[in-house]
């Protein structure tokens, strides 16, 4: 245990001798010269990024991209180069939002370095100087007061009340009250239990201090978190699922051409015809229209999304919140207000809870003691859009003001009538503060601080008639009960003085004084934390809360919100965490739902078990200390309102609200998008199916081919574009939110997809070959141009039925998404055109149809339609009947979560 790396278990005198320097002069310049060349800049140093090169190639690395890159090739070869110029534009496109994607770790890099303190007083050659934080050495003495930032990792020498704010590092919403001496425990671990330490990016908010360098840059534990960041992005889940269909796809592709090709040729037809012909499938056949569907999709869903204020910062990941399983949460100003406020007092054993009215003159002399005895002071505000006053100090204080204002006192007009004269500071070998006042008559001394502190120097109770009997034992144990709770307690006492006591004596000072009471403190949960928390309960997402406060804090906080619903639900600290290895942490983590006193890199080990597991992890937070948790989950949500700019740069999503409740609507819209993406799926690779089909099974049949490359590639054009962008226009379906989140080893065509592709397209096929085979013999001439007409109808009369896989057309209604009404007019009018518009006819090699032809083609499509609806009539039966075994199920794995 060397003093120089585990300072805070050793007495300062050994922490700056070890470090070579006198804390009253501090270090001579040539001396801090020399360290500084050793040690580097007091800066946080990003990590070796790629070259711009570099990056744009991995963009191409894709597997689906390079099977777009060949379809644009071949699209090329058989001379359609409006396919060629609109699948490059969609590749180019991809590679750009990844390209801009990939400099994410550099700005969360930036945003710490930001964190640190511009300037900083030290001690130099004897003498007080401001000097660049930059330039600061282990070694250098440091002068802090209240307002500053904490320039470097400090071993503190000496101090007067100094309190620091390390919420954005620790989590922890209480100010800290910092002391000097070693720690004698040598499991102190916790940056939180540290309190003979100040950390760089922390702020000190009360008091001043003198304070040891001891570790600077990227050596401090704010850099130990920068260097946490340095994590590569996951895939999101339908990054994974669309190249694994891309994959199957090329594979089964190119199978099917080499067999069409082979049996045309061995039927007699021309080779040429058949490459074309094989080549042309296999360009209709990869749906090179579905990454501008999912771009359209995802951009749509984020613009939604602003409106209810979630800001989307990576596009995929408004799809992967459809996928999450489990969201790790951070208590501190996410599932709280981050601001502490008094729960309730409690005198002579009577509660009393701030707005209801005062029981007694008691409660009103306690709350008279906890504006007085309390350094929060009355700021006005230079915020324009927010003018008026505020009280500013130690949130504890401020929370004791308010609740003295809720029971009529306002401590203004007190500290008036009864100034402060004189006062005992708080340090933490005390646990307690008294502050004297006069009234013009007498002097009066109130004393608050910790129960166990306090009550041993009570004599009894305070009541206007003189001191009532007091059981200690009984107080305390009501003390630690409501502690258990997660309430911060506090005991207010009172003495009378003639006059002005000798504050050198403290102990006699602080003795015999009187009970006036408890009051009890929490940061409270957010008013839409626990609808939010139900919410997602509901939609079969587990909460978890990952805090760095205290254990009992973090189960009173989840008991309320219902992440937990017992007293005695498991709690894993950061100490447990330390004990566990992979396997054991892998095992706990389906079962604990609360964390308290864990790090930065243990919040990284919670999220990477839980994704061991199989889990897609959202993880919110607003704190320095959340960075590298929400860069390391699948999906990282940040506080935009609250929330540290280190936050939002690792992070995918940013609550613009610190809304936790928006959450939810993220969610829903996630589930939505990646609904549309699979009905744009399913529709596009049924329509392909169908083509497959029609020209694969021709030949055995022995009828002529029935399409020609120009109508495979047309109805390429028409169909899987309009139609299937317009899917991102539908709405979310029925009970979207009260259905589990999607396993995440899901495949895209579960859920009986690939069936339906395949039996649809089979459909659609022989449709078109029996609308063939009659009107070849029938003798009708045009039989190619009404295969040509099935064939797309047919798709159009797809896409209509497949708005939803369960609900009936007429329940949906035809208006509720009128741009794909829109896109499937034009496009029949866009495939009339192509019949009766003659000199589009040698193009498309087409011929204009009879009223009768007509009307068989169209009912031969609507048989699609009809075909699809039966389907779905048979898939909301087989759901009604598993409906209660399956509503059990949920209610047994809801009481067993």
């Amino acid at each position: 245990m060397s003093p120089v790396n585990q300072p805070h278990l050793h007495p300062a005198e050994a922490v700056a001798q070890a470090h070579g320097v006198n804390p009253y002069d501090g270090l001579q310049a040539d001396e801090a010269l020399r360290r500084s060349a050793t040690h580097g800049a007091n800066d946080l140093v990003a990590t070796q990024s790629r070259t711009w090169w570099h990056l744009l190639a991995e963009q191409f690395k894709d597997f689906m991209v390079l099977v777009l890159l060949g379809a644009a090739v071949v699209s090329g070869l058989v001379g359609e180069p409006t396919d060629t110029i609109v699948i490059l534009v969609i590749v180019v496109l991809n590679a750009v939002i990844g390209f801009v994607q990939a400099w994410r770790a550099d700005k969360a890099m930036a945003a710490l370095r930001q964190l640190a303190a511009a300037q900083a007083t030290v001690l130099r050659n004897g003498e007080v100087q401001v000097v660049p934080a930059s330039v600061l050495v282990p070694g250098d003495i440091v002068l802090l007061e209240a307002g500053n930032q904490i320039p470097a990792d400090l071993r503190l020498i000496e101090i007067a009340q100094l309190q620091v704010d390390e919420s954005a590092l620790t989590g922890e919403s209480v100010t800290v009250a910092k002391q000097t001496e070693a720690l004698a425990a040598p499991d102190v671990g916790a940056l939180g239990d540290q309190t003979n330490m100040a950390f760089k990016g922390t702020t000190a908010t009360h008091g001043r201090a003198r304070g040891l360098v001891v570790a600077t840059g990227m050596h401090t534990e704010l850099g130990k978190v920068a260097s946490l960041l340095d994590t590569s992005d996951r895939s999101t889940p339908l990054q994974l699922r669309l190249a694994a269909f891309g994959k199957r796809l090329a594979i089964a592709v190119l199978g099917i051409c080499v067999v069409i090709f082979s049996a045309g040729v061995l039927r007699g037809e021309s080779p040429l015809l058949m490459a074309l012909t094989a080549i042309s499938l296999a360009v209709a056949a990869i749906p090179e229209a579905l990454p501008a569907v999912v771009t359209v999709l995802l951009a749509l869903g984020a613009r939604r999304m602003v409106a209810v204020n979630a800001l989307v910062r990576r596009l995929p990941s408004v799809e992967t919140l459809g996928s999450v399983t489990t969201i790790c949460s951070d208590k501190t100003g996410t599932l709280t207000q981050n601001r502490m406020h008094a729960e309730l007092l409690i005198a002579h054993g009577v509660r009393w809870v701030p707005g209801d009215p005062m029981p007694g003159p008691a409660h009103a002399e306690a709350l008279r003691a906890a504006a007085l005895c309390n350094d929060a002071t009355l700021q006005t505000s230079t915020d324009a859009a927010k003018p008026g006053t505020h009280w500013q100090g130690d949130p504890t204080e401020t929370a004791l003001v308010l609740a003295a204002h809720a029971g009529g006192l306002d401590k203004a007009q007190l500290d008036a009538t009864q100034p402060r004269v004189q006062e005992q500071p708080f340090d933490s070998d005390r646990k307690r503060m008294t502050t004297f006042h006069h009234d013009g008559k007498s002097f009066v001394a109130y004393t608050k601080g910790a129960p166990e502190s306090v009550l041993p120097r009570c004599t009894g109770y305070w009541s206007p008639e003189g001191t009532a009997a007091l059981d200690p034992a009984a107080v305390l144990a009501t003390a630690n009960t409501l502690a258990a709770q997660g309430l911060r307690v506090l005991a207010l006492a009172r003495r009378s003085h003639t006059r002005l006591p000798d504050t050198n004596d403290i102990d006699a000072v602080e003795n015999q004084l009187e009970l006036l009471g408890l009051i009890a403190l929490i940061d409270p949960p957010r008013a839409e934390a626990q609808a939010a928390v139900r919410d997602c309960i509901s939609a079969g997402i587990t909460p978890v809360m990952i805090t760095g406060d205290h254990p009992a804090t973090a189960r009173a906080i989840a008991l309320r919100l219902g992440i937990v619903t017992s007293t005695d639900a498991p709690v894993l600290t950061g100490a447990d965490l330390a004990t566990l290895d992979e396997a054991a942490l892998r095992a706990r983590v389906e079962q604990v739902h609360v964390y308290a006193r864990v790090d930065p890199a243990q919040k990284i080990r919670i999220v990477e078990a839980l994704q061991a597991q199989g889990h897609f992890v959202a993880m919110t937070g607003d704190g320095v200390n959340d960075a590298p948790a929400l860069k390391r989950a699948d999906i990282g949500i940040a506080m935009g309102k609250g929330g540290t700019d280190v936050a939002r740069e690792a992070s995918s999503l940013v609550l613009l609200d610190d809304n936790f409740a928006t959450i939810v609507a993220a969610v829903r819209e996630g589930r939505r998008i990646y609904d549309n993406i699979r009905k744009f799926v399913r529709y596009t690779m049924t329509s392909n199916s169908g083509e497959i089909w029609t020209i694969f099974l021709a030949p055995l049949l022995l009828l002529p081919i029935p399409l020609l490359p120009i109508h495979i590639l047309w109805i390429n054009l028409v169909t899987d574009g309009l139609p299937g962008l317009a899917l991102a226009a539908e709405p979310a379906e029925r009970g979207i939110m009260q259905r589990p989140p999607r396993a995440p080893t899901e495949s895209m065509f579960a859920g009986g997809m690939w069936q339906h592709i395949l039996g649809v397209g089979l459909l659609i096929g022989g449709l078109c070959l029996g609308v063939q085979a009659w009107a070849i013999h029938t003798g009708h001439a045009h039989w190619q141009t009404m295969v040509f007409t099935v064939l797309t109808l047919a798709q159009m009369a797809h896409v209509i039925a497949i708005r939803s896989e369960s609900e009936p057309i007429w329940r949906l209604g035809l208006l509720s998404n009128r741009p794909l009404l829109a896109a499937v007019a034009l496009t029949f009018a866009l495939q009339m055109a192509t019949i009766y518009v003659p000199w589009l006819n040698p193009i498309f090699k087409t011929a204009p149809l009879s009223l009768g032809e007509l009307g068989i083609c169209i009912a031969a499509a609507l048989v699609v339609l009809v075909v699809v609806e039966i389907e779905k009539a048979w898939r909301r039966g087989r759901r009604a009947s598993s409906q209660p075994a399956t509503t059990a199920d949920t209610a047994v794995d809801g009481r067993a979560s």
